[in-house]
């Protein structure tokens, strides 16, 4: 069974920055595709930035440029580094991971997530 856990958000004036990281821990699993996505107060989830096993990385317009995706596959972490933070980034931040496990299907594995706040 696959665990993910986040860390890294807290309460954050405009302009500055946050580094988020997401584990994943457990057995008998390879990680594919990671992700981070935010959910703001009376929002839908959205994606912030996906990267795969291999390196791509992929942001949504709202983050490109400002935010950086990267992992470490030997720890099974992504991070998220985050500068010149809005207040619109206000939220929580939830990490994503596939989860390939031999004899089964890809399973999508999500954090509890953590909150980012970005005051103005």
């Amino acid at each position: 069974q696959v665990q993910l856990v986040e860390s890294g958000g807290g309460l954050v004036q405009a302009g500055g920055s946050l580094r988020l990281s997401c584990t994943a821990s457990g057995s008998g699993f390879i990680i594919g595709d990671m992700g981070w996505y935010r959910q703001a107060p009376g929002q839908q989830r959205e994606v912030v930035a996906t990267i795969t096993r291999g390196g791509t990385k992929r942001y949504a317009d709202s983050v490109r440029g400002r935010f950086t995706i990267s992992r470490d596959n030997a720890k099974n972490t992504v991070y998220l580094e985050m500068y010149s933070l809005k207040p619109e980034d206000t939220g929580d931040y939830y990490c994503k991971a596939v989860v390939r496990t031999s004899g089964y299907s890809d399973m999508d594995s999500w954090g509890k997530g953590v909150l980012v706040t970005v005051s103005s």
